[in-house]
């Protein structure tokens, strides 16, 4: 794997670009809820046995959340990167939706359990935004292919 190709600037379109920048400011306004106005909303995503303190759990991703949007809005040098960890974190929140399903906390809205299974399947449409626009998806092809 030439791993080179994953920090080289990948070729973008206007509409990639402009998904890039949207992603990330929402990325950095969502991590600046968690820091304020959503604390206790964001608490009901935290599953009851992660082991670490559920507002330092929410405080931690929301600082994580505001980086990373960022990073894809202002790094764009650094776009796939950006967008591989981006994807990653989705990934790694995932379990935090199941559990607010399976754990039946409401949050957001997400008061039934089939509002809550049914955002479960807006997070692989998240990390397809996030490996397309940074153009991370073709990056990652190539790094393999070598």
């Amino acid at each position: 794997m030439d791993f080179q190709q994953l920090t080289r600037p990948a070729p973008t379109s206007t509409p990639r670009t402009l998904a890039r920048i949207a992603l990330g400011a929402a990325l950095a306004g969502a991590g600046i809820t968690h820091l304020t106005v959503a604390r206790e909303e964001f608490q009901a995503q935290v599953p009851a046995w992660f082991p670490v303190d559920e507002d330092v759990t929410v405080l931690a991703s929301g600082a994580a959340e505001i980086a990373l949007g960022g990073a894809l809005v202002v790094l764009p040098r650094w776009k796939v990167a950006a967008g591989l960890l981006v994807a990653a974190f989705f990934v790694v929140i995932f379990p935090g939706n199941v559990a607010q399903w399976l754990e039946g906390k409401d949050g957001f809205g997400l008061d039934t359990d089939g509002k809550r299974l049914g955002r479960l399947f807006f997070q692989p449409v998240l990390v397809a935004w996030a490996l397309w626009s940074s153009g991370a998806w073709p990056a990652l092809r190539r790094a393999v292919r070598g």
